[in-house]
């Protein structure tokens, strides 16, 4: 499993680099400032938790075992899915009824960064 968060990570973070230049440069003179703005917040929170799957995966070659950092790894990649690409919708089609599905990906985001803060924790009370 950390092999498969280390690639979505990877995979992830050239996305989020891809979007972002592709925000900067192609979309600048296309979306007003508003929607512009929305789009960089998706590729901002994007690329945050493509880190965080990185993360997840490097913990996981040294906690092997551990449901928890992998569930937390699932949250970010759901976070992405629902929070980052529901903003790049809505910013390139202006439908702002996708702004709906917008915070079920932030409490995600949450969700992952709370499991993952338990995970370690209780790793590290384990070794103790």
């Amino acid at each position: 499993m950390p092999k498969l968060f280390l690639l979505l990570g990877a995979i992830n973070t050239f996305i989020c680099i891809a979007l972002g230049a592709f925000g900067a440069h192609g979309l600048k003179h296309i979306l007003t400032d508003e929607m512009l703005a929305i789009y960089h917040t998706g590729v901002q929170y994007h690329f945050y938790h493509a880190i965080g799957l990185l993360f997840v995966g490097l913990l996981l070659l040294h906690f092997v075992k551990s449901r928890l950092i992998e569930l937390s790894g699932w949250f970010m990649l759901l976070g992405i899915i629902l929070f980052s690409v529901s903003l790049y919708v809505m910013s390139l089609t202006e439908i702002r009824g996708l702004g709906m599905i917008t915070p079920f990906g932030g409490v995600s985001y949450l969700i992952a960064w709370a499991v993952l803060s338990f995970a370690i924790w209780k790793e590290v009370k384990t070794q103790d």
